[in-house]
């Protein structure tokens, strides 16, 4: 049984959401702050609960450390366990600055209750397939289903997995999707416009220095010398284009 913790301090809805996922089947766990959270999920010194939820539901607005500061600590301390941000503010901004900060879904409130479950049970299929594509590569390493390789670099786009020279890394989703994008328009300059539409799926007049971020954070990955670029390349005045092939340096 899956369990799920939710992190909001509206005690209605906080409530509603753990009658309506119990009567799903799942074991539910309420907190209505961020230290909260914190404290269970990447705890001082570590103990069977901080690892026992499978995802986490997590309002922005909170008391105390908000809900972008949480799950960057979270990130920042090697935990990615799959986190649905959940919060009134909607716009671009604020759901490009959560899913920079690591999120890996976002559904502005009011939400329809059914959309929400049914947004959590994709994430907890995307934590299964990754636990048991680990747990059958200790025996017999699969072929994997959609890998894209690039020199010493591969990423497995099931796995959320960026491999450097047998160093993995986990990516979000958001990160997976990004450079998945980016390496499906190889070698063509991308604009920032694009990614927002196609990536994100937003529209509006929006705010591009949040897919710089996710740009500096691939970098950090991906380059030899993330200052020197060589895969992720600028487009001055446009976007970004990735070289998978990049020739050699001089």
């Amino acid at each position: 049984m899956s369990r799920i913790l939710v992190v909001e301090d509206e005690q209605h809805l906080a409530e509603g959401l753990r009658f309506n996922l119990e009567a799903e089947g799942y074991q539910v766990e309420v907190v209505d702050n961020g230290e909260a959270a914190l404290a269970l999920l990447a705890p001082e010194i570590p103990s069977p609960q901080s690892a026992a939820f499978d995802v986490v539901v997590l309002d922005v607005m909170l008391p105390g450390k908000d809900g972008f500061t949480v799950i960057s600590e979270l990130r920042q301390s090697g935990q990615f366990i799959p986190t649905l941000m959940l919060t009134a503010r909607g716009h671009p901004e604020d759901v490009l600055r959560g899913f920079s900060a690591g999120a890996d879904d976002y559904l502005t409130k009011p939400f329809d209750l059914g959309i929400l479950i049914a947004r959590l049970r994709g994430l907890l299929r995307r934590r299964e397939w990754l636990q048991s594509s680990i747990s059958s590569a200790v025996a017999t390493p699969p072929e994997p289903k959609d890998t894209y390789t690039f020199g010493d670099k591969s990423v497995n786009f099931d796995r959320l997995e960026l491999v450097v020279r047998g160093e993995a890394f986990p990516l979000t989703l958001m990160e997976a999707n990004l450079l998945r994008h980016l390496i499906q328009h190889e070698g063509t300059p991308v604009s920032r416009k694009t990614m927002l539409e196609e990536v994100w799926g937003l529209r509006e007049d929006t705010d591009t220095r949040a897919i710089d971020n996710f740009i500096v954070r691939l970098r950090r990955y991906i380059e030899d010398v993330p200052t020197r670029p060589r895969h992720l390349l600028t487009v001055r005045g446009v976007g970004y284009r990735f070289v998978a092939d990049p020739p050699a340096s001089k």
